[in-house]
């Protein structure tokens, strides 16, 4: 009997072993599908840059967060391009077929950022900068001014003033676990979600997953969405150990010289603490707007079709200028 046992337990196992890994393998051939459709990669003077464009009318560059891509930047942007705005969505330093360069910081990627749009002949463009996308956001309308329309900051990787030792941003506990684990490898982050999803919701996007438990079907779906496009991570395994470098040691800009049009948006319950980044942020450039709300966190779970509308009602009001006068070029002076 305790053969039979061990034989049929071993059987089992083996089964599941088998249909786990087939899943897996055709989940990860279609991720891998995925990113290599819908973008283009282009020569700049900053190296080759990998984007995506849809829409027409207004120019909107967004730069996306950490385990993004320009997939990221595609799953914010349709609803922006149903409004009629034209989005670029770009894949930032070691993320998809964007390489790492020797200098892969803030001002570099917002150097990048016109190179980009230089390559693209469109001299003006309004901005917008997700989580770990904010920085070179930031630096991008204070290095070309003339060159940035509109600013908007979600749930900014920002500097805040803090007490001696403590970061501007927060690290969950399950952040730190996933990156030296699930984040390393394809197979051990598409395993993470359906064996921890709680882990995941809390270490990855940065939500309570009671936010997203109660939240619409729609907005579940779209949070699953998210965290279905990190996916191959393996890919954006570079970018993401950048994003975590600079984080970790986030600098004050001179807020004060932003000259462009500034909308903040951030969430109470955001788990990597972006709120009170965002409000001093908003605080110190003149004439910001900030929006924030008490619950949502890091994806502004429920909120998420007023954020939309409410991005759409500032880029109209702040439209790009045709006969703005603009200086082409590349590297800020």
């Amino acid at each position: 009997m305790r053969k039979a046992f061990w034989a049929v337990t071993l059987a089992v196992a083996s089964g599941v072993t088998w249909a786990t890994y087939h899943r897996y393998a055709r989940d990860i051939r279609r991720a891998r599908e995925r990113v290599t459709r819908g973008s283009r990669v282009i020569d700049t003077a900053c190296g080759r840059i990998e984007y995506a464009m849809l829409g027409d009318g207004d120019p909107v560059l967004v730069i996306h967060g950490a385990g993004g891509g320009f997939d990221q930047g595609l799953e914010f942007a349709g609803a922006l391009v149903e409004r009629g705005l034209r989005v670029i969505a770009m894949s930032r330093f070691g993320y998809l077929r964007t390489p790492l360069p020797d200098d892969p910081s803030p001002a570099a990627q917002a150097d990048a950022h016109a190179a980009l749009l230089d390559a693209l002949d469109i001299p003006r463009a309004a901005i917008i900068g997700a989580s770990a996308g904010a920085p070179s956001a930031m630096q991008f309308a204070l290095r070309y001014p003339d060159r940035c329309s509109a600013l908007v900051l979600m749930v900014p990787a920002a500097y805040v003033p803090r007490p001696a030792g403590f970061t501007s941003l927060e690290t969950p506990a399950a952040t730190s676990l996933l990156f030296d684990t699930a984040l390393r490898c394809d197979f051990l982050f598409w395993l993470a979600p359906r064996i921890a999803r709680s882990l995941v919701l809390r270490g990855i996007v940065a939500t309570p997953p009671r936010v997203v438990a109660s939240a619409s079907r729609a907005e579940r779906a779209r949070v699953e969405r998210i965290i279905d496009c990190i996916l191959p991570v393996s890919r954006r395994r570079l970018g993401l150990v950048n994003d975590a470098r600079i984080t970790l040691s986030l600098q004050r800009y001179e807020l004060e010289r932003i000259g462009a049009p500034t909308l903040v948006v951030s969430v109470a319950d955001d788990l990597f603490g972006t709120f009170d980044p965002a409000r001093y942020t908003a605080a110190h450039i003149p004439g910001a707007q900030f929006v924030g709300y008490p619950s949502g966190g890091h994806l502004w779970v429920g909120h998420h079709a007023e954020v939309v509308l409410r991005i759409v009602d500032f880029l109209r009001t702040h439209p790009v200028s045709a006969d703005k006068a603009v200086r082409r070029t590349t590297i800020a002076q």
